[in-house]
């Protein structure tokens, strides 16, 4: 009775110790708060997935820079550093202009268009991304992008010298062609340059807009709707090419349902966004005939210099988003 009991004992230790042995954890950097919509979305990825790997892959996030930067998260996980991240890649278009895609102004300006462009640019993506050792799982798109000012702007005389808040080369860009003065801010620091005078306008999300309470520094909001950035989570290649053909499923199958779920969340909110910056006393309205036609210009230019910049990668892209 001892000696089988002993050996039912020793069967089960090596059970358990082999299930743990399977059981990995990856860490999942992200730049914005626990609440944004970003975030909670990744959330349910990542219970997801443990659920589907039936627990032999647990995915931990670290929301709002506290693991990474935003700026740094994309370089960790390519040396392997987190095994997953999220990251507006449009910020890494000095590495290749192809990630700045999603943020041409006014290529894509609403929902449906967001998710053509998206679809468009998935085997250019992938391919540039597996390039950089990574594995391109799914994006999700901010609200379309306003224009905050701390002043009335009727067209682009007037926002000639106002201090922006670029995140990405597009913006940077916008900024020089409006005459405006950009200056680098990531989400995570962005409240403060607000405060404190370092920044006086940017082109964001209403999300973004809510999320930093910018009502309490910035008076007005133009609802412009210059592009729908998207946040794109990736994994690091070597870690995903490691995993069971079965967790590989799992992830992938978790990632197509969080791309959806993300999208039909961001569209439920983005009015709900524009309403709450009007309640707190922000001045929210469309941008006039004067400034719309001098945005667009500035589109139109930013198009073709993308187009150039990209080549038969960026032309492949439009082709394909035209014929959707």
């Amino acid at each position: 009775m001892k000696s089988t009991a002993l050996a039912s004992a020793l069967a089960l230790i090596a059970t358990t110790a082999g299930t743990a042995a399977l059981a990995e954890t990856w860490n999942m950097p992200t730049a914005y708060p626990a609440d944004n919509y970003h975030t909670e979305n990744a959330q349910t990825f990542a219970d997801e997935v443990k659920t589907c790997s039936n627990g032999e892959l647990e995915i931990v996030l670290h929301p709002g820079g506290s693991l990474f930067k935003g700026d740094e998260i994309k370089r960790a996980v390519q040396l392997g550093e987190a095994e997953i991240g999220e990251r507006l890649l449009s910020a890494h278009a000095n590495e290749d202009p192809i990630f700045a895609y999603d943020s041409v102004p006014f290529l894509a300006t609403s929902f449906d268009a967001s998710e053509k462009l998206r679809a468009a640019a998935v085997p250019t993506l992938t391919k540039v991304m597996a390039d950089q050792n990574l594995t391109l799982l799914y994006s999700v798109p901010w609200p379309p992008q306003g224009l905050y000012l701390n002043k009335e702007a009727n067209s682009l005389s007037d926002l000639s010298g106002v201090k922006f808040r670029a995140y990405n080369a597009t913006t940077a860009r916008v900024a020089e062609l409006a005459g405006m003065v950009p200056t680098q801010i990531e989400a995570a620091e962005l409240k403060q340059a607000l405060a404190t005078g370092v920044v006086e306008s940017m082109i964001s999300s209403g999300s973004t807009g809510v999320d930093e309470s910018v009502w309490e520094d910035v008076s007005n909001f133009y609802d412009v709707k210059a592009w729908l950035p998207r946040n794109t989570i990736f994994a690091n290649a070597d870690a995903f090419d490691a995993l069971s053909p079965e967790v590989q499923t799992c992830v992938t199958t978790a990632a197509e349902a969080a791309r959806t779920r993300g999208a039909e969340k961001a569209a439920e909110l983005s009015d709900g966004f524009v309403k709450t910056l009007a309640d707190n006393g922000m001045t929210v309205s469309e941008p006039g005939e004067q400034l719309s036609a001098d945005l667009k210009g500035i589109g139109d230019t930013m198009t073709a210099e993308w187009l150039d910049q990209t080549g038969e990668d960026g032309k492949a892209i439009l082709d394909a988003y035209g014929a959707n």
